[in-house]
């Protein structure tokens, strides 16, 4: 055999070693489960991991992300404005947690509600964007369908804003995966509603429930939920550079599992950008073929009688699961150390940005709000421990307008992304003139990511 010969077996051979170890470095452990996983390229759509990506499943409060997108719209096409007053009916104040508890007749801006909605995941407030923008629930979730077949999302289905269990709410990873897509390319201007780390209305601070924002360097939004029949999920999006990919996880088992499978993929898509060329293509998400089957029920697995306590979504702030929680946390991420040569989770400069106040009422002076809302705000006082509930939503029933919020509720009865806090609803009295519908304006808090971190202390 010629010296060339031999030179170009060793090119050949080498190169499909260097490719193989590659292909090794880029996969990520593969772990029994029945999550759906996606990760997707802003930019391109390029799919750069996909599992059970286009089974259809159960959204929870990941909804929450069309009624955003259809009240965004709504601005921008000049129905409604961000200074437009939606008022509390009593069929938002009848929505299980989590919720800010309004009492029926309360007026909140759109600019407050959407950041009520994407920080607390209040699905009181998804009902009032709906009736406030469509007139009703039936009519808006009409305009989140039409809104779906536009975008391609041909997997999803909606009956209600807030994703609350219904049979007939249905999506996918995919469809999520071009939902989030279409907002960051569709609105550009208003990124900063999906990645505020918290609120502050009154004296109580509510923090997002995406523990990404806090925790992994770049990371910049999206929406989180829960249900016993879905399991935990996360959209999640981080940026690196000049690159930006989303992130999908359906059904984790723990809202621990769900962020670290999130960090998981993002470090993974950032650190094998440069290799992904030998990596053979999925395709774009567009593309994914849609599978026809029905949405997994994960209601026993996740909210069984084998668990310690009842499934939350914000069961990582509960100090009685600290413990445990801890525990899977941390074994989650030593698994990820080799891989990024560091701690995954080493946290965000967005972590140190201060609550964003919000309020009730017609539009005012930032400074004027937190003192003002003092006798409206809700009680933050700890909710004594109550027993393990039945997860359903029968089982979760309606608190009229003036009752106390209800107590640690759990699964089919919430989407939302806490337990209650046992409070009184906020009875500001609304006022003032409703604002110009026919002139979209920007909030007066779209300076939110040009504030400068402050020292990363928990707020008062």
């Amino acid at each position: 055999m010629s010296s060339s010969i031999k030179w170009l077996v060793r090119k050949w051979l080498a190169r499909g070693l260097l490719t193989a170890a590659c292909a090794g470095a880029l996969a990520l452990p593969a772990r029994a489960g029945n999550e759906a996983l996606l990760l997707i390229d802003v930019e391109t759509g390029k799919v750069l991991r996909a599992e059970n990506a286009t089974y259809p499943w159960y959204p929870a409060s990941t909804s929450k992300l069309m009624t955003t997108y259809v009240t965004l719209r709504a601005v921008k096409d000049g129905r409604i404005t961000f200074d437009t007053l939606l008022t509390v009916s009593p069929n938002a104040v009848a929505q299980s947690p989590s919720k800010m508890g309004f009492r029926a007749g309360t007026q909140v801006t759109v600019d407050n509600a959407l950041k009520m909605l994407l920080v607390h995941s209040a699905n009181d407030i998804a009902v009032v964007l709906a009736e406030g923008i469509s007139g009703s629930i039936e009519k808006f979730a009409d305009e989140m369908n039409a809104t779906s077949q536009r975008l391609g999302m041909t997997q999803s289905s909606w009956v209600n804003p807030n994703g609350l269990p219904a049979e007939g709410q249905i999506t996918s990873a995919r469809d999520l995966g071009i939902l989030a897509r279409a907002l960051m390319h569709d609105f550009p201007e208003y990124d900063f509603y999906w990645h505020i780390p918290a609120i502050k209305f009154g004296r109580r601070v509510m923090r997002n429930y995406n523990k990404l924002l806090a925790d992994y360097p770049g990371a910049d939004g999206m929406k989180t939920g829960f249900i016993c029949s879905s399991g935990f999920n996360l959209v999640a999006s981080a940026t690196r550079g000049n690159r930006r990919l989303i992130a999908v996880v359906l059904g984790a088992p723990s809202s621990a599992v769900r962020a670290t499978k999130a960090a998981s993929m993002l470090e993974h898509g950032f650190n094998g950008a440069m290799l992904t060329w030998l990596m053979p293509s999925l395709g774009t998400v567009d593309a994914l073929q849609p599978i026809n089957a029905a949405p997994p029920d994960l209601h026993d697995q996740v909210c069984g009688p084998h668990r310690k306590r009842p499934a939350a979504e914000d069961e990582d702030d509960d100090a009685a699961a600290n413990a445990d929680n801890d525990a899977e946390h941390a074994l989650m991420l030593s698994d990820l150390k080799g891989a990024t040569r560091g701690p995954l989770l080493t946290g965000n400069p967005l972590a140190a940005v201060p609550p964003m106040v919000v309020y009730v009422g017609p539009k005012r002076a930032t400074a004027q709000a937190t003192a003002d809302d003092d006798a409206a705000v809700i009680s933050a006082k700890p909710h004594k421990k109550r027993g393990k509930v039945a997860a359903t939503a029968k089982d979760a029933p309606a608190k009229p307008a003036g009752a106390k919020a209800a107590g640690a509720k759990t699964g089919e009865g919430k989407t939302g992304e806490s337990k209650a806090h046992g409070t009184k609803p906020a009875g500001t009295k609304a006022g003032g003139p409703k604002a110009d519908a026919t002139k979209p304006t920007a909030p007066a808090s779209a300076t939110v990511t040009s504030v400068k971190p402050k020292a990363a202390t928990s707020p008062q």
